[in-house]
């Protein structure tokens, strides 16, 4: 076996079992800046050698215990008030200090991508909020990403507390830290945010085993996850295809690379940025495309920092300034911005060059993002024609001889970590389980959108199962309803987001759960929309309702119940606040309505009082009826006069 190899196989088995080190540890999330929870007991807990003493130190009380034949020791704080900072004094074998700890409320913000992303992928938008940030008692962990099939850690392999000062923020979940603030200026209360999120994940991953009882072909694939040898044959099955490996990029197989600066291209046809290249006579094609355009720039701009913003590109791309690398990303969904040095530009003819690489589906520049290069005083625009060349041809992938040798020999389960059943829960959120929360905050469901109809029953366990961990059944769980996305729809049409929008709103039946609608929020042409504000906020307002039991209206129409009168469908919603309004002032859009047949028309609809009354004179006998039910509706205009959007809805 390698050494790097043993190494760490040995790191591992330490984090799973922190007490064979011996000496007085405590856990990665009892650090320095820590936020500990008002108002409850408050477990700290550690590892030492067998049978050792203990005392914790801490606001002018000790607590002494003895460590398990295990190593394992744990004390119980009293309920405190909020304050701080404070220090901890933890010693038996050794003595350790933890410095600056507040005490205040404590929330747990997990899920997928919209929850991961930070404010500084969002620095344009949000320039002012972190060019401003000064609280020192608004602090955020960020758990470092891991997986473990094989059963629950007992430590994470990482993380620090930051404060939302400076440049200190940037790393902070954008929705968790606009949420944070909402609340900090309610209660001037100290406020921890323990960030464990990852992007394109499942919530399957989140959910813990012990929620999984009613679940039992999911429980089997984690009793087999536990073979370690048959889990790495799986992971190793993926299917190769060595033909398209051995495929040269014409563009950097040359005598000269085509983004270097003495390169000259022939016979390159012409293309638009921005655009997909499948809508501009390329046909089909997965591959590499080279785009190159030559700009002129003002003296001005010479030998200047400067930054580009190309958008977002499907899927990877490189770009490279007068021949050198300037920036480049690995998949579709991220921001392309990237920073210029300062001495690579120069005055007059500078030569841009971008490869991008796709493998399915259009592959280009999403239409309807910035894209320009500027520095403090100058802007040039990067839109218009470029020239292009294929590089590489991709070889289509022959789905016919997959399903062919299915038949002759069944396909091994290709294991991908981080989305099979508890893996992140186990990794990064068991490992502090014995810590106390204010709450819980959940933006995830882009990931499960290819399978809504089981969603809500995933959502439920997934939020009893961290209510049994956290041992607190009405552990308040704030979630997100997924906004809009992909095209506009302006026909009545099927759509899976708009199923597993429905799911999410199932689950908010669950004691103490609240959700809020986004359907407002989201961008046609990006799955991480730029306004993290105004969800947050919107967390926040909920958050105030269950959490805090401040008497508010905290979310947007709800459906309620309704009744047929003749061809009239009459719709009773809850969480009307002070009144239902559209918020255009226009009449009420995105309802549709059908009988047996099940063949949706647009359908009128008026408000009166709390209730909607939906009819169609195609319809004379009425069965169904929706609202914005789509991926993206057009104009979902229904609200409460308190500015909060109506929940997407179904009745049958």
């Amino acid at each position: 076996m390698k050494t790097a190899q043993l190494l760490s196989i040995i790191c591992t088995f330490l984090i799973v079992n922190p007490a064979l080190q011996a000496q007085l540890k405590l856990p990665r999330l009892i650090s320095d800046g820590m936020v500990l929870q008002r108002n409850v007991e408050v477990p700290v807990w550690g590892w030492t050698e067998a049978n050792a003493a203990v005392t914790v130190s801490f606001n002018d009380k000790e607590y002494n215990t003895q460590a398990s034949a295990d190593g394992s020791w744990q004390v119980k704080l009293t309920a405190m008030k909020a304050g701080g900072p404070y220090e901890m004094r933890v010693a038996g074998r050794d003595t350790l200090i933890v410095k600056d700890i507040l005490v205040g409320d404590v929330w747990l913000c997990t899920g997928q991508s919209n929850m991961v992303h930070q404010l500084d992928i969002h620095d344009v938008r949000y320039a002012e909020e972190i060019a401003t940030a000064n609280n020192s008692e608004i602090r955020h962990f960020k758990v470092p990403i891991s997986t473990s099939i094989s059963g629950p850690l007992q430590d994470l392999s990482g993380g620090v507390w930051q404060q939302a000062v400076g440049q200190e923020v940037r790393p902070f979940s954008a929705v968790a830290s606009f949420f944070a603030k909402k609340i900090y200026e309610r209660y001037k209360i100290p406020i921890g945010l323990i960030n464990a999120s990852v992007g394109g994940t499942p919530i399957e991953a989140w959910i813990p085993k012990e929620a999984y009882k009613d679940f039992p072909e999911i429980l089997a694939i984690i009793e087999e996850n536990k073979d370690t040898t048959l889990v790495n044959s799986q992971q190793n099955s993926g299917l190769q295809n060595s033909e398209q490996k051995e495929v040269k990029d014409k563009g950097l197989s040359g005598k000269l690379a085509w983004y270097d600066v003495n390169f000259k291209p022939k016979d390159w046809r012409r293309i638009n940025i921005p655009g997909y290249w499948e809508d501009q006579g390329i046909k089909d094609l997965n591959g590499v495309v080279w785009y190159r355009k030559e700009l002129e720039l003002p003296k001005s701009m010479a030998n200047q920092e400067a930054r580009v913003f190309l958008g977002r590109i499907v899927d990877a791309d490189q770009l490279y300034i007068n021949g050198q690398l300037v920036g480049e990303t690995t998949y579709q969904y991220p921001q392309r911005r990237y920073q210029v040095p300062e001495n690579l530009l120069k005055e007059g003819k500078n030569s841009f060059t971008v490869r991008v690489t796709n493998s399915r589906g259009k592959g280009g520049f999403v239409p309807d993002k910035p894209y320009y290069l500027f520095t403090d005083k100058d802007t040039v625009d990067l839109k218009g024609y470029w020239q292009y060349k294929v590089g590489e041809v991709f070889k289509p992938f022959d789905y016919g001889a997959l399903e062919n040798n299915a038949t002759e020999e069944p396909q091994k389960r290709r294991i991908n970590p981080q989305n099979e059943p508890a893996a992140l829960y186990n990794a990064m959120v068991a490992p502090y389980k014995n810590y106390s929360l204010k709450g819980i905050l959940w933006y995830q469901g882009e990931s499960n959108t290819g399978n809504p109809q089981i969603y809500d029953d995933y959502m439920i366990a997934l939020i009893s199962g961290l209510r049994s961990v956290f041992n607190n059944p009405e552990l308040p769980f704030v979630f997100a309803q997924l906004p809009n996305f992909m095209e506009v729809s302006y026909l009545p049409s099927e759509s899976n987001w708009a199923a597993l929008r429905e799911a999410q709103l199932k689950a908010s039946s669950v004691s103490n759960t609240a959700m809020t609608v986004n359907i407002d929020l989201g961008e046609w042409n990006d799955i991480h929309p730029d306004n993290k504000k105004d969800v947050g906020e919107r967390m926040a307002l909920a958050g105030l309702k269950i959490a805090y039991n401040e008497d508010i209206v905290f979310s947007g129409p709800l459906y309620d119940h309704h009744k047929i009168e003749g061809d009239r469908v009459i719709i009773t919603f809850k969480n009307a606040g002070s009144g239902l309004i559209t918020n255009d002032g226009e009449e009420l859009s995105e309802f549709a309505i059908a009988g047996k047949n099940k063949k949706f028309v647009w359908a009128n609809a008026r408000i009166e009082g709390n209730k909607v009354i939906v009819w169609s004179d195609q319809i004379k006998d009425p069965v169904y009826v929706r609202y914005a039910w789509a991926d993206n509706p057009d104009n979902p205009n229904l609200y409460n006069e308190e500015g909060l959007p109506a929940s997407p809805f179904r009745i049958e």
